[in-house]
């Protein structure tokens, strides 16, 4: 690894921190100014800008701060507060199901972006700490890739180890029940990270410090008591449907449009989907433009575009400045010792952040130097290592979303919300993994 990209990974970092500290659209700003000093200041041509991430999340925003405004938020609170208080800590492990089951069917992991404000919501009002169930779902969200088999990733090793007959059923036989139960077995951790809500300090900071925060937080109206209209249910019902939507169509590629042969991309579908469903929900529901844009959630929304806009581009053009030189240090590192193979692709896919072009990258590799394929379906689940550099789309999101400041990036960059989470996640996953690939295959 060159000292300049050492250099330019370090200014990458060291914007992370900063704008971590500063809060609000901190990471983005900063994240720009770590841009100016690539481009500008060591002539790396910037990379494109992540669009499709940033307008995914301005359509699912759309329809959660409309949903929001009609009331359909406290209806959905009160639903799940009536659950909640059976046992409030089963949100830790609902969320992450929920998350999985969405990247499951429709093979991409930003379908988490409809649920996440929902989760954030109901965690805080029901006294629960937001950084457990929101860094779990979006860790499942990731997870789930290597267990759909409409994933790029999964379709992807699939082509490679066919010739040694394996099939799609061969790889999600092992993939599906090792992220499941591994997500389970983090979840037991996860459940109890952190303080309570109540004993947060930063929490408790931000009551102190705002009072109109205060009221919100501490709202004297009983959940049992909200009187919800009509509206707000169809304004949920509306919402819901609009995600089973998203998934229903990233499982049924045939029921997209076709375009020069291809079905449009889920991208497109996703940012389609979800602009109607706010369209629709203004039309019936009605409620007040204003409050729409003055919501919590809408607030949150814009302020995770900002962040992507200026963290997603500033990772993106350091890794494709170098990309060669990344890829020549992984394939020799496995070359050297083949059983480093899952860190190798642990490794690569935190710097690429893609599954896709982890997998396109080291399989073929894996393959020449004769590593077994039971062992390469094993450790397929090492290629979700984009929580390791919080710059991945729905880790901004979330924290953004969790206005009670419980999911954040740390002091040190990687102390973040997501990495216990992701670890624990990644270790269980993987030896269960290779048990299960040694016994099946």
């Amino acid at each position: 690894m060159s000292a300049m990209f050492l250099l330019q990974f370090a200014i990458v970092l060291l914007c992370i921190l900063v704008g971590a500290r500063v809060g609000g659209i901190g990471l983005g700003v900063f994240g720009g100014l770590g841009l100016a000093i690539l481009s500008f200041g060591f002539g790396l041509k910037p990379a494109g800008l992540p669009i499709d991430v940033m307008f995914m999340i301005m359509a699912v925003v759309a329809a959660a701060a409309a949903m929001q405004a009609a009331g359909g938020l406290d209806y959905m609170i009160k639903i799940a507060t009536k659950i909640l208080r059976r046992n409030p800590k089963h949100i830790t492990f609902i969320a992450p199901a929920v998350t999985w089951l969405f990247t499951f069917l429709a093979g991409t992991g930003h379908v988490a972006y409809s649920v996440l404000p929902v989760i954030a919501e109901v965690s805080r009002q029901n006294g629960i700490r937001p950084e457990r169930p929101l860094s779990m779902a979006v860790i499942a969200s990731q997870f789930a890739i290597v267990a759909s088999p409409i994933a790029a990733a999964v379709v992807a090793v699939v082509a490679y180890l066919e010739p040694q007959g394996i099939h799609l059923g061969d790889v999600l036989m092992v993939t599906i029940p090792a992220t499941l139960l591994g997500l389970f077995l983090a979840c037991i951790f996860v459940n109890k990270m952190g303080k309570e809500l109540k004993d947060d300090p930063e929490y408790q900071r931000r009551l102190k410090k705002d009072p109109k925060y205060t009221d919100a937080f501490n709202s004297t109206v009983d959940v049992k008591e909200l009187e919800i209209s009509k509206t707000a249910k169809i304004s949920v019902s509306l919402f819901l449907f609009g995600a089973l939507l998203v998934v229903l169509m990233g499982a049924i590629p045939s029921l997209r449009p076709m375009f020069d042969g291809k079905p449009m991309g889920m991208a497109h579908t996703i940012e389609i989907i979800m602009l109607s469903i706010s369209a629709l929900i203004v039309l019936t529901c009605k409620p007040d433009g204003t409050e729409i844009t003055k919501g919590s959630v809408f607030h949150a929304g814009m302020r995770a575009v900002i962040a992507i806009f200026g963290i997603a581009w500033l990772g993106d053009t350091l890794m494709q400045a170098h990309m060669t030189e990344v890829k020549d240090m992984v394939k020799g590192l496995v070359e050297t010792a083949p059983w480093t193979f899952a860190l190798a692709l642990f490794v690569l896919s935190v710097l690429v952040n893609s599954q896709g072009a982890t997998v396109a990258t080291l399989f073929p590799l894996g393959i020449a130097l004769g590593i077994p394929a039971p062992v390469l379906i094993g450790v397929f689940v090492a290629v979700n290592g984009y929580f390791f550099v919080p710059n991945y789309g729905p880790i901004i999101a979330s924290i953004d979303f969790d206005t009670t400041g419980t999911t954040k990036i740390g002091k040190y960059i990687f102390n973040h919300s997501f990495m216990i989470p992701g670890l624990l996640s990644m270790v269980f996953s993987l030896i269960i993994g290779l048990l299960l690939a040694n016994i099946l295959l």
